[in-house]
C-alpha cells in the first residue's frame, strides 16, 4: 500500500518505547495548578485548550502588536522527531511549556530557551489503527498533566519529571475507539470524549479523578433505552450509532455547566439510521459533578455528511437585538454560523446564516432547525453531490474571538464539494464503516474557484462579515488565536507560512516561511517582560488527505508538503 493509499484509508501504524530523560536540569519552582488558576489564568499562561474555559482562543497580551509586529523573528525551535500532523497548542505554565505530539509523546521544555527537561514516549500496540494518529495537547491540575491517547487510555504524568503517576484504560483500541483530544479538567475530574464514529462505536464523555484515575461517571452521546432522545433512533441503530465527542469543551464557571461538541451519526447515509439521532451534531450542557445532560442543541438533524460539530461553542457576552445574550457561537462543519443563547435550563437559538455557500440548506426554521433539500442529501444505491465538501465549511480547527473588536475569526474552505454512493456494508468490529466505499469519496472544486481557504472576520452581534483574506492555492486547515495587540495568528495553508493579520481590517502584516504546514494551534506566553507567540509547525491527516485530493483536480495543486515537527517561538528583536 502506498503512502497516498494510506492516507486515504486513514490506516496508521506507529510502535514506540517509553523514557524520559532529563536534559535541562529539574524543574524548578513549577506552580501548581488549581481551579481558581483555570478560572482566573494570568496573562502570561497558556494552560488550556484555548487559553481559558470560554474557548475564545484569545491572548491578553499585547507587547507584539500591528505597528511592530514586522519586527517578530524566531528565537528559538525544537524538533519533536516525529512525522503526521501535529495539532496540539504548546502548553506553558510558569516558564515551563509541555509539547504534545503525534506518537504518544510529550516533551517538557523550557519555555525561554527552548532546553528540553524530560520526554515521555508511550509504547503504543504493534496492531494500533486509527484515522486521526495526533494529540490535541495535555490537561493541567496541580503538579500533574494529562495525556488521552491514540490507544484510549488517560495517562498522568509527573509535571516535573514525566513519570507514569497512574495510567487508566477508557475503552478498547481494537474495536476502532481511540482519542487525540486534550482533556478538559475542572475541579479536578479529567475529562475526556473519545473517537472512532467511523467504527460503529457509540460516543460517550466521561471523567476521571485526577488523584487515581478512578472513572468518576460516563455519559454516552446516544441515549439508551428508556433515555431522552431515544425514540430519535429506530431499532437497534443507537447502539453503533456514532456520535464521537473528540474534541476539548468549554465550561462556564457562573453555572458550573460543561458545553461539549458531539460527532456525526454513523453510518454516513442517514437512510440507514432514520430519525433525528439525537445527541449526534449536537452540543450537549453537562453538569460536571456527574455527567448528566441539562439541555442540548442539535445543529443538524440525521447527519448524512460526515459533517460532526465537535469543536466546542465559544462563550461570549453579546449585546445584540438591543439586550444581552450569553451567547454559545459556533461556526460550524455544516456551513452554518450559529449564534445561542444558554440559559441554566435550556439553549436556545438565537440566529444561523451561511458563512460559505452550500446547497444542503433550504433555510433554518424559527426553532433553528435546518431544512434540507432532499437532492442533496445522500442516499444508498445513488452517487449524491453536494456542498461544502465532507470537511466542511469549517473542520475541527477552532475559531478565535477578540475582547478587543468583537469580532470572530474563522478558518473556512470555500469552492470545495464532494460527493459518495451510500452502500450498506456489514459492521465488522474495528474496521471502517462509513457507508460507503472510502474510494468513492469525491472532493471537486467548483468551476471558475480562484481561492479554496478564507479567514473570515465576523461580527456575532449583528451577523455581518467584516473582512476576509482568501488564499488562492490553498485549503484553510488550521486554527486561529487573536490578541489583545489587535493581531490574529494562522497557518493552516500549504506554503508553510505561519502568519499574522490586522485583527480589523484582515491586512497580512506578517509572515514566516516554516519547516512544514501548520496545523497546529497558535498561542501566546510572557516570561519575564518577554512576549512569545508559538505554534507547531508539522503537517499531515486530514490537511495532507485534502491536498492529495486536490492534486487530481488539476488545478496546478501538488500533494508534497514536507513533513516533521517543529516548535517555532518568536519574539520581537532586541
Amino acid at each position: 500500500m502506498t503512502r497516498k493509499q494510506l492516507l486515504l484509508s486513514g490506516f496508521v501504524t506507529f510502535t514506540c518505547v517509553v523514557s524520559t530523560a532529563a536534559i535541562a536540569g529539574p524543574i524548578e519552582n513549577y506552580a501548581p495548578v488549581t481551579q481558581q488558576r483555570l478560572e482566573n489564568p494570568e496573562p502570561g499562561n497558556w494552560m488550556l485548550y484555548r487559553r481559558t474555559y470560554d474557548g475564545q482562543g484569545y491572548s491578553p497580551l499585547d507587547q507584539i502588536n500591528t505597528a511592530n509586529v514586522k519586527d517578530l523573528t524566531p528565537v528559538w525551535t525544537f524538533a519533536t522527531g516525529v512525522v503526521e500532523g501535529h495539532e496540539a497548542p504548546p502548553i506553558v505554565n510558569n516558564g515551563v511549556m509541555f509539547v504534545a505530539t503525534p506518537m504518544g509523546q510529550v516533551i517538557a521544555l523550557n519555555a525561554k530557551t527552548g532546553d528540553e527537561y524530560w520526554r515521555y514516549k508511550r509504547q503504543l500496540p504493534d496492531d494500533l489503527f486509527q484515522l486521526h494518529p495526533t494529540s490535541r495537547g495535555v490537561g493541567l491540575w496541580e503538579d500533574k498533566l494529562y495525556l488521552a491517547t491514540t490507544d484510549d487510555h488517560v495517562v498522568a504524568l509527573d509535571a516535573k519529571t514525566g513519570k507514569v503517576a497512574w495510567d487508566t484504560k477508557v475503552q478498547d483500541y481494537k474495536k476502532g475507539q481511540y482519542m487525540t483530544l486534550m482533556p478538559l479538567i475542572v475541579d479536578g475530574k479529567v475529562i475526556v470524549g473519545g473517537s472512532g464514529g467511523e467504527f460503529g462505536v457509540r460516543g460517550y464523555v466521561a471523567a476521571y479523578d485526577a488523584k487515581d484515575g478512578k472513572e468518576l461517571w460516563r455519559t454516552f452521546t446516544i441515549p439508551g433505552e428508556g433515555e431522552p432522545g431515544h425514540d430519535t433512533w429506530q431499532g437497534d441503530d443507537w447502539k453503533n450509532g456514532g456520535g464521537s465527542a473528540w474534541m476539548t469543551g468549554t465550561y462556564d464557571k457562573d453555572t458550573k455547566t460543561i458545553y461539549w461538541g458531539v460527532g456525526n451519526a454513523a453510518p454516513w447515509p442517514g437512510e440507514m439510521h432514520p430519525g433525528d439521532n439525537l445527541y449526534t451534531s449536537s452540543v450537549l450542557a453537562l453538569d460536571p459533578g456527574n455527567g448528566k445532560i441539562k439541555t442540548y442543541h442539535q445543529y443538524h438533524q440525521n447527519d448524512s455528511w460526515d459533517w460532526d460539530e465537535v469543536d466546542a461553542p465559544m462563550l461570549i457576552d453579546l449585546q445584540r437585538d438591543g439586550r444581552s445574550i450569553k451567547s454559545l457561537v459556533h461556526p460550524g462543519r455544516d456551513a452554518i454560523f450559529w449564534v445561542l443563547e444558554r440559559t441554566p435550563t435550556k439553549i436556545n437559538y438565537v440566529a444561523g446564516w451561511p458563512f460559505v455557500s452550500t446547497d444542503v440548506w433550504k433555510g433554518i426554521d424559527e426553532n433553528g432547525k435546518p431544512i434540507v433539500d432532499p437532492a442533496h442529501k445522500p442516499a444508498v444505491g445513488k452517487r449524491v453531490e453536494f456542498c461544502p465538501s465532507l470537511w466542511g465549511g469549517k473542520d475541527w480547527p477552532s475559531a478565535a474571538y477578540s475582547q478587543k473588536t468583537g469580532l470572530v475569526y474563522v478558518p473556512a474552505n470555500e469552492n470545495f464539494c464532494g460527493g459518495f454512493t451510500g452502500e450498506k456494508i456489514p459492521l465488522k468490529p474495528g474496521e471502517l464503516w462509513l457507508g460507503t466505499k472510502p474510494e468513492d469519496i469525491g472532493l471537486k472544486t467548483k468551476p471558475g474557484a480562484d481561492h479554496f481557504g478564507e479567514i473570515q472576520a465576523w461580527d456575532p452581534a449583528t451577523g455581518k462579515k467584516v473582512w476576509q483574506h482568501d488564499f488562492p492555492k490553498s485549503q484553510m486547515f488550521g486554527s486561529v488565536t487573536a490578541t489583545a495587540g489587535d493581531l490574529v495568528f494562522a497557518g493552516g495553508t500549504n506554503d508553510r507560512n505561519f502568519r499574522a493579520f490586522n485583527a480589523k481590517t484582515g491586512e497580512l502584516l506578517w509572515q514566516q516561511k516554516t519547516n512544514s504546514g501548520i496545523m497546529g494551534m497558535p498561542m501566546s506566553y510572557e516570561i519575564d517582560g518577554t512576549q512569545y507567540i508559538a505554534i507547531q509547525s508539522g503537517w499531515g491527516v486530514d490537511a495532507q488527505r485534502i491536498q492529495d485530493a486536490l492534486a487530481t483536480n488539476n488545478i496546478g495543486i501538488e500533494s508534497n508538503v514536507p513533513q516533521g515537527g517543529v516548535v517555532w517561538v518568536f519574539a520581537l528583536k532586541k
